[in-house]
């Protein structure tokens, strides 16, 4: 393998640079503003995590994950999510906390791909976990904090499509007893969105005509609260009836919060992580084929470390939030001031400075060389245009200058 050139990085990882990075810390602080208004405290954990521990409990495969070795050869591995980081925290540091706990993140998180288009390595996650709360109440607060933060984040039209594990694996279990292979091929192809494949193979198996147009029929449950009723009138077992009941009793507190428009019922939506047991939901934004923001209800996880709980939370997927808004708001932030001065005005423009930036609002730059008469003359007509200042390939959007210690101009855009 020929060694990387010194400009190169890894693929799956990129740089940010100044205009992107001002985006996604506005994002961040945002969505991390909404969700403390809503009770959630923001927590950090470490890059790095025990194999062992953290990274058998996440749910990303084994071969997903970013494995490294520390000097005493155990196995480490960088965080691939944040809700089995989280999953360990509330078990041992909060191990005392009384339940519900709320906290809130934004993190890096990582792990190995396929050199494919479009799949980053490294990407950022915004997002919440509700433990201690086995309620629709509780999912549905995890469902409507999400449609706030996306709404926070600068997303302006999505939908969210919600669904529950325990449908599926009941209808398939009630339709094809025992035969884990069919179920499992069938709940990969609604994972994939893969619906010819999926008809093709329900044509394959030994079933009835009627339980095969039942299980077809599902691919057409997706509105609102009267996508429960259908499906109470399909042949369930006693874990699909009590996921259809759970789905209705969320969909009657969204609609006490008033986020129904952003909100309908999928039964074919399954979590693709394997921890997931309860409801899942996926939020989809009109100007981008990829969810923006993912979620669900896991109650075994915790079990893993020792502190048994019910949990439900959700992730926004930042870095593709960034991609979506991409140049929109352009303008946002602090006023750009340019301070130009020579010699003679260099007391009095940094005195300037200091003012502007102690009084917060503004990001100030200064000139700090030594101006000849050509650059003065090229600032002093930058100052008496209209619009923004352009000065050496950066826009401002105010411009003072001192010259011969004596302030000569000031452009506001």
């Amino acid at each position: 393998m020929s060694k990387p050139k010194v400009f190169e990085k890894p693929i799956g990882v990129k740089d940010y640079l100044p205009h992107a990075v001002t985006k996604l810390r506005q994002i961040e602080n945002q969505v991390l503003a909404c969700m403390r208004s809503w009770g959630y405290e923001q927590i950090m954990t470490p890059t790095m995590e025990y194999y062992d521990t953290v990274g058998v409990a996440s749910s990303t495969s084994d071969q997903k994950l970013f494995k490294l070795l520390n000097n005493r050869g155990t196995t480490l591995v960088l965080r691939s999510d944040m809700t089995a980081p989280i999953a360990r925290v509330v078990s041992s540091v909060l191990k005392d906390v009384q339940f519900p706990i709320r906290l809130s993140y934004h993190s890096s998180v990582y792990r190995a791909i396929e050199e494919e288009a479009g799949r980053d390595a490294e990407f950022f996650q915004t997002g919440v976990e509700l433990v201690g709360d086995a309620s629709p109440d509780a999912d549905a607060e995890v469902v409507a904090l999400a449609i706030a933060s996306l709404k926070a984040a600068g997303v302006k039209r999505f939908k969210i499509a919600i669904g529950h594990v325990g449908f599926l694996n009941g209808l398939f279990e009630a339709a094809l007893p025992g035969c884990r292979d069919a179920q499992e091929e069938l709940k990969a192809y609604l994972l994939g969105r893969d619906y010819v494949g999926y008809r093709e193979r329900l044509r394959s198996l030994t079933i009835s005509d009627e339980m095969r147009a039942e299980l077809e029929g599902i691919l057409r449950l997706r509105g609102g609260q009267e996508i429960c009723n259908q499906a109470m009138a399909l042949r369930l077992d006693d874990m699909a009836l009590s996921s259809i009941r759970h789905l209705c009793e969320m969909w009657d507190v969204l609609e006490a919060y008033g986020v129904c428009e952003h909100a309908l019922i999928d039964l074919t939506m399954i979590g693709d992580f394997q921890y997931y047991t309860g409801m899942t939901f996926e939020a989809y934004a009109a100007d981008l084929g990829f969810p923006v923001a993912s979620g669900g209800r896991y109650d075994n996880l915790l079990k893993q470390f020792g502190r048994p709980a019910p949990a439900t939370g959700f992730a926004l997927k930042t870095t593709r939030i960034l991609e979506l808004i991409g140049d929109a708001d352009d303008d946002a932030g602090p006023a750009r001031v340019l301070i130009g001065y020579d010699p003679a005005g260099r007391a009095v423009a940094l005195e300037k400075a200091r003012e502007l930036r102690e009084a917060g609002g503004a990001s100030v730059t200064v000139m700090t060389e030594r101006m000849d008469a050509v650059s003065q003359a090229a600032v002093r007509e930058a100052a008496s245009g209209g619009g923004q200042v352009l000065y050496k390939g950066v826009a401002f959007t105010k411009l003072l200058t001192y010259f011969g210690g004596e302030r000569e101009g000031e452009q506001l855009a």
